[in-house]
């Protein structure tokens, strides 16, 4: 779950009263979050880098807010200050509207066909007169980065750029260049660079050297100019110092470049839905005309509102309540959701706002009532279908024997069912291709290639790590090895086995030789060729 960090005196002047850390906490709760720490910027620095670092660092109080993961409209302190407002009844939920220029006047962003290898999508939007303090430009900043962590999936999907609408003109072109035909002055920077040389400038930037391998393999990398040649930005890496927002800045020009439309349009929505409420004419929004490749165009941000109709009667089943229509409606309605019953009573029509990404099935407006209602207002009652739970007959078996081996003396182990090709293969002497092993496709280390196919390699690990514990070493495990098996839907099946190990200074045979009689004992399986088990050696 993402993390907001808000400052305790902002935003209890945004809700508009204080609170106790406890009353805050409750609160949280009853919105369905979590506040996860009460800390402070001095008190993080300290535990990350040591106390003489935090010399000089704020003490200002920071509570960090578990926020769920869907839930890109509480990233920034604006939208939870909003949410809780609304929650508590204490304002009406705004409503945001787009405002699109007389012709000739608004601005444009024209796409080329070059951008169809790399980046293809590209959305933008403008927040007229908007005003900044410190604190609301940080928000803006943080929101960004949230986002860019979040359902940007580190700008894979999604990269951000904000530029200062006063320092440039329109109409904007969005194309890819080769590296060598891009030259600009990247934000913070004293000089200009080529392409080239800014993934050079950034290969050890902590921050930045992340972005790097989205795009520097490509033959051209995406630029985005203004009629004058000006660059706004390299997306999804660095925008241009020239469109550098400032405390100053008045008109924002806002766009998402990316590979996925659907998370550009949700990001668009999210920032200007969030911020628009700083400008001069409230929850406002300029549009912006897009025009693509084959000479179609699109107005953003698209601000859509949608509405969906549910049963009253679901929810109350759903949730194991019995609330009128009219309760659920007000219910809904304080989780951002502005509800009211139509017909007869047999359905509530909820309007879905733009800012409201998460909400895709009935079930999440049955979530959203139930965190309204609360959930320590839930009475809990006894199911009214009586089932009795049973233990597979595979796992009772294994529990079974784990007792009788345990009984015998031996510890039991619990080893990692991934394992490199060599300990199930060269290190047994087998050659790979007997092994029928599953291969990961792209393993993280050489120690984990394949899934187990015995469970030797993993005790053998054991006692190599244990050398240094007094002898004898009893060990024993059971449990999965995998297999390939074409037969099944995933091309793979388990098997439940059982290994044990006896390590000592003299061989001592017996004692495992002892332990299988045992098993074969309690399993009532008899010591005969035919029916039964016998012991055969074995080559090596």
């Amino acid at each position: 779950m993402p993390t907001v960090s808000v400052k305790r005196e902002l935003l209890f002047q945004a809700l508009g009263r204080s609170y106790t850390d406890e009353e805050f906490d409750e609160l949280c709760f009853e919105f369905g979050l979590e506040l996860d720490e009460i800390t402070s910027e001095k008190d993080i620095i300290s535990k990350e880098k040591g106390e003489e670092k935090a010399k000089g660092a704020s003490d200002v109080v920071l509570y960090k807010i578990d926020v769920p993961a869907n839930r890109y409209d509480l990233l920034c302190l604006e939208g939870l200050v909003r949410g809780l407002q609304v929650f508590k009844e204490r304002i009406n939920l705004p409503r945001y509207e787009k405002i699109i220029p007389a012709e000739g006047e608004g601005q444009r962003l024209i796409i080329t066909e070059q951008t169809a290898q790399v980046r293809p999508h590209a959305v933008a939007a403008v927040l007229r007169n908007i005003t900044f303090t410190k604190d609301r430009y940080d928000s803006f900043i943080d929101l960004q980065e949230k986002l860019h962590q979040n359902i940007c999936r580190k700008r894979a999907l999604v990269a951000i750029g904000t530029h200062d609408l006063d320092t440039i003109t329109g109409p904007f072109t969005y194309t890819a260049k080769a590296p060598s035909e891009i030259k600009f002055k990247p934000l913070n920077q004293s000089q200009e660079y080529t392409a080239s040389q800014i993934m050079d400038l950034y290969r050890t930037d902590s921050h930045l050297r992340h972005y790097l391998h989205l795009i520097e393999n490509k033959p051209r990398y995406p630029v985005i100019y203004d009629s004058n040649g000006v660059v706004l930005s390299m997306p999804p890496i660095i925008n241009g110092d020239h469109t550098k927002i400032t405390l100053n800045t008045r008109n924002v020009f806002i766009e998402c470049t990316g590979t996925d439309i659907t998370k550009a349009k949700i990001v668009l929505d999210i920032i200007v839905t969030m911020f628009s409420e700083y400008c001069e004419k409230p929850f406002t929004v300029e549009a912006v005309e897009v025009v693509y490749p084959n000479g179609k165009t699109h107005i953003y941000p698209e601000l859509a509102y949608r509405t969906e109709k549910v049963k009253p009667e679901y929810i109350n089943k759903k949730v194991g309540i019995s609330e009128t229509p009219s309760s659920l409606a007000k219910l809904l309605t304080r989780m951002c959701l502005k509800s009211h019953v139509t017909g007869n009573g047999n359905h509530l029509e909820v309007e879905i706002p733009p800012t409201r990404a998460d909400i895709i099935h009935a079930c999440d407006i049955v979530e959203d009532a139930a965190i309204a209602y609360g959930y320590n207002n839930i009475q809990m009652l006894i199911p009214k279908t009586y089932t009795i739970a049973n233990q597979l007959p595979l796992n009772k078996l294994a529990e079974l024997l784990r007792l009788d081996l345990a009984a015998a003396g031996f510890t039991e182990a619990l080893t990692f069912a991934l394992c490199s090709q060599e300990d199930i293969a060269d290190k047994l002497r087998t050659d790979i291709s007997a092994t029928n092993a599953v291969r990961i496709a792209n393993p993280k280390t050489a120690e984990f290639q394949v899934a187990r196919t015995t469970l030797l390699p993993g005790l053998l690990k054991t006692i190599a790590a244990n050398r240094k514990m007094p002898l004898p070493l009893k060990l024993f495990e059971i449990s999965d090895i995998v297999v390939k098996d074409p037969n099944t839907d995933v091309g793979a099946k388990n098997y439940r086995h059982l290994c044990a190990v006896y390590y000592n200074k003299s061989p001592g045979f017996e004692i495992i030789h002892g332990l299988l009689d045992r098993v074969m004992q309690v399993l009532e399986v008899p010591p005969n060729e035919k029916n039964g088990y016998t012991i055969k050696a074995a080559e090596g």
